[in-house]
């Protein structure tokens, strides 16, 4: 089978956020699945999707503050400023963090490790709301 739903996620403050229950709740076909992938596929270019951490939220913090200090917004070699200083700082997040996960399904639900979640990067001050495609194929 396949299927295909866009979710649209709130605003969130600038930082990593946990958001595999929130992707897997609206999913109810997820739940059919015995074997199959998920594919998430972010619709921005300032905000990321990654795999990591879901018990500990200083992990997300530690990453936020990781990135932040490498990649600045007041480099002087930017030049895609209009949209304010958080602008092409979260545009290089989001590429070195990428926009999409494929997740295995086993069982109804994601086949992710003891300590794994899905976490949405917002790289923006005020990203506003985002969108994701959610692309199920399985069995």
């Amino acid at each position: 089978m396949w299927y295909q739903q866009e979710l649209s996620l709130a605003p969130r403050s600038r930082g990593f956020h946990l958001i595999t229950e929130e992707v897997t709740s609206a999913l109810r076909e997820l739940r059919e699945v015995t074997v199959g992938l998920l594919h998430l596929q972010l619709l921005h270019t300032s905000a990321s999707l990654t795999l990591n951490e879901n018990a500990d939220p200083d992990v997300r913090h530690d990453l936020d503050a990781f990135l932040r200090e490498r990649i600045p917004g007041d480099l002087p070699y930017f030049r895609h400023t209009l949209e304010g200083p958080d602008d092409m700082p979260a545009h290089v997040c989001a590429s070195l963090l990428g926009t999409q996960l494929t997740l295995a399904v086993r069982d109804g639900k994601l086949a992710l490790g003891t300590w794994q979640g899905v976490w949405l990067g917002e790289h923006r001050e005020r990203g506003g709301a985002r969108r994701l495609i959610a692309t199920l194929q399985g069995e």
